[in-house]
């Protein structure tokens, strides 16, 4: 693979749900690689991530650049609202 951007953050005061059920996110990382699963030959890629737990602590979302966008818009309306409550 070969990973053209990286972005990678702490979380705080977050959770994932994986097969195991709920567990508490320590870190993500956001990247542009080439998917696993998605169609795209490149996908935004988001890995949730809790190391202490182990490989099955983890949430990946591959998406395309279109719904990467979206995706980004909606998070944007969504926090702005939030910060009005």
């Amino acid at each position: 693979m070969c990973t053209y951007s990286t972005e990678k953050l702490d979380l705080a005061r977050s959770s994932g749900k994986g097969a195991d059920g709920w567990f508490p996110l320590q870190t993500a990382t956001v990247y542009y690689d080439h998917p696993v699963h998605a169609p795209d030959p490149h996908t935004v890629n988001i890995d949730f991530l809790n190391p202490e737990r182990g490989p099955g602590a983890r949430v990946a979302v591959e998406l395309s650049l279109d719904s990467a966008r979206e995706l980004l818009a909606a998070l944007q309306v969504t926090v702005e609202r939030a910060a009005e409550h």
